[in-house]
């Protein structure tokens, strides 16, 4: 007897179900080993950084800077971390929205894209300031702190990471190397400072992880807002009341599982499933 409903799930790029993504904070110099380190493994991260302290810096070598910023993070992501690093709860609504827009800016005419994510610098965050930050064109923003977990988050303007790479590294990747069941999708998030390896002398920390989890094919690597940017994307595919065709709006494509079967739905198309 013929099936009257299918199963119909949202897969990540190539039909994958798991998904990895790396986000680090303030641009210190040490940024560019771990670049290094992300590149040879083919991990993807996005780095948050402060416009305003890379100008104000005089300690030669001790941030990254504007002018290389669109080189040593190519291939990777830019993001906002804020223009001075303060603790924005504490901050005036209106300078909270000066601080981002203004990161914003120079950050965007260095790199030559629109910025559209960020980390709450010191962890400071409010309700008034996620309700402001969609006005100031931010889609996700990182909050401090581990689930130890692979979901996806229900709110991307407080994105909780699955560990800081101090807490659990090994025993989250492993875990989420044995992950199989298709039927869920798994997202691995890690966070942290690159400066927080040369003061603890454990670059080899990061590397082993990277050399561990890096290369397979059942895992896409990805930066922050590709994340978001897929995830909206496959939410706003549009589906026949009989489920068996589906239209894609938007210009990236989305892949789908329809009763086992993967099928990639490339953007502007209307494919029969």
């Amino acid at each position: 007897m013929e099936r009257k409903l299918k199963t119909i799930y949202t897969c990540l790029p190539e039909g994958r179900h798991k998904a990895l993504t790396m986000s680090y904070d303030d641009g210190r110099s040490f940024d560019r080993r771990l670049v290094e380190i992300f590149n040879k493994y083919g991990i993807k991260g996005t780095f948050h950084l402060n416009s305003g302290l890379m100008e104000m810096d005089d300690q030669a070598g001790y941030r990254v800077q504007l002018d290389e910023i669109k080189e040593l993070y190519k291939g990777h992501e830019v993001s906002s971390h804020t223009m001075y690093h303060p603790t924005i709860e504490r901050c005036p609504l209106d300078q909270v929205v000066q601080q981002v827009i203004e990161d914003r800016k120079i950050l965007e005419k260095a790199v030559g894209y629109p910025v559209r994510g960020m980390s709450y610098p010191n962890g400071s965050v409010n309700e008034d300031i996620v309700k402001l930050l969609p006005a100031c064109g931010i889609e996700y923003c990182r909050v401090v702190g581990n689930t130890d977990d692979f979901a996806f988050p229900d709110n991307y303007l407080l994105w909780k990471s699955t560990c800081h790479h101090n807490h659990n590294l090994m025993e989250n990747a492993k875990r989420f190397a044995e992950l199989h069941k298709t039927q869920y999708l798994y997202l691995m998030y890690v966070w942290g400072h690159s400066y927080e390896f040369d003061n603890n002398d454990n670059w080899d920390h990061i590397e082993n992880f990277c050399r561990y989890i890096g290369g397979r094919d059942d895992i896409w690597y990805a930066t922050n807002i590709e994340i978001v940017d897929y995830m909206n994307a496959a939410k706003n595919l549009k589906y026949t009341a009989a489920g068996d065709m589906v239209f894609n709006p938007s210009a990236m494509p989305v892949w789908i599982s329809v009763d086992e079967k993967v099928h990639k739905v490339e953007g502007g198309a209307c494919i029969e499933i």
